[in-house]
């Protein structure tokens, strides 16, 4: 396993920023966020400051990283921002808006999101009703949800809310949920960039209060622990930067079963009791 910054370099391609691919984004950022002026101001503006802010979601799109046809589940989905970006993208291929130079374009994916929080799922049922016609909201603990089989899960920033045993224990079962071609993109902060991470807790638990939700404690680790972790989860995993253009320390770890690894099926059936 490559835990090498180097080996971030292999995993994306480069795709050129224009005026054609930036009036694309815009399109597909538009349309995934308009579903949620239904949804009060808070849950529009939020998107459009998520979406239009954070780097991943137009990378997701750029490196086609969710591939047409493909279950995808998204462990922690909040107010249903990954399903309406999928929604977005199919809408813009049809219409013939979508740049070559991205990744294939999204669509006929069945999507599977878990959030424990009510409130989110509400808003993400409301809203992406008419946008995503297979997609399926639960309001329930990542750490006893059920996982349904999947091609590609997708964990944003959540699972330094479990404790380190709960975090092996999730990843455990992911693992048992995706197939042998499945994958992992997992969201995390690197503990040992100390200034990024201390900013990026911050405005966690600030924007975790604003949406009205208690802040609970969080349970980082470094780069190299988090590597650790998914090989002994039975993940091989490539680190990718992905706080361009914020002041965090975020990295995205591409990460798929290993062929020759044993997840950690003691960690999940001790989740289970």
């Amino acid at each position: 396993m490559n835990h090498e910054p180097h080996g971030a370099a292999a995993a994306l391609k480069p795709v050129a920023r224009n005026p054609v691919t930036d009036d694309a984004w815009r399109h597909v950022l538009q349309a995934a966020c308009a579903p949620y002026r239904t949804a009060g101001r808070f849950a529009w503006h939020f998107a459009q400051g998520k979406l239009g802010r954070d780097p991943i979601f137009r990378t997701m799109l750029e490196q086609g990283w969710v591939r047409p046809g493909e279950r995808v589940l998204d462990i922690g989905c909040g107010q249903g921002l990954l399903a309406g970006l999928l929604g977005a993208s199919a809408a813009a291929r049809r219409a013939g808006r979508w740049p070559q130079a991205w990744g294939p374009a999204p669509h006929g994916n069945a999507y599977h999101g878990i959030e424990l929080m009510p409130r989110d799922v509400a808003r993400a049922r409301g809203a992406m009703a008419d946008l995503v016609a297979n997609a399926n909201f639960v309001c329930e603990d990542m750490r006893d949800a059920k996982l349904p089989l999947s091609d590609v899960a997708v964990i944003l920033d959540v699972l330094h809310y479990v404790s380190h045993a709960e975090q092996e224990a999730v990843l455990a079962r992911v693992h048992a949920a995706l197939g042998p071609a499945g994958r992992l993109l997992l969201r995390v902060g690197d503990a040992a960039q100390h200034r990024g991470f201390a900013v990026s807790q911050w405005v966690d638990r600030i924007v975790t209060f604003v949406r009205g939700h208690r802040v609970p404690p969080t349970f980082g680790r470094t780069l190299a622990q988090w590597l650790e972790t998914l090989a002994r989860a039975g993940f091989t995993a490539t680190p990718v930067p992905m706080s361009q253009g914020t002041p965090f320390a975020n990295v995205l770890l591409l990460a798929q079963p290993a062929a020759s690894a044993q997840p950690a099926r003691e960690a999940a059936a001790t989740l289970a009791l």
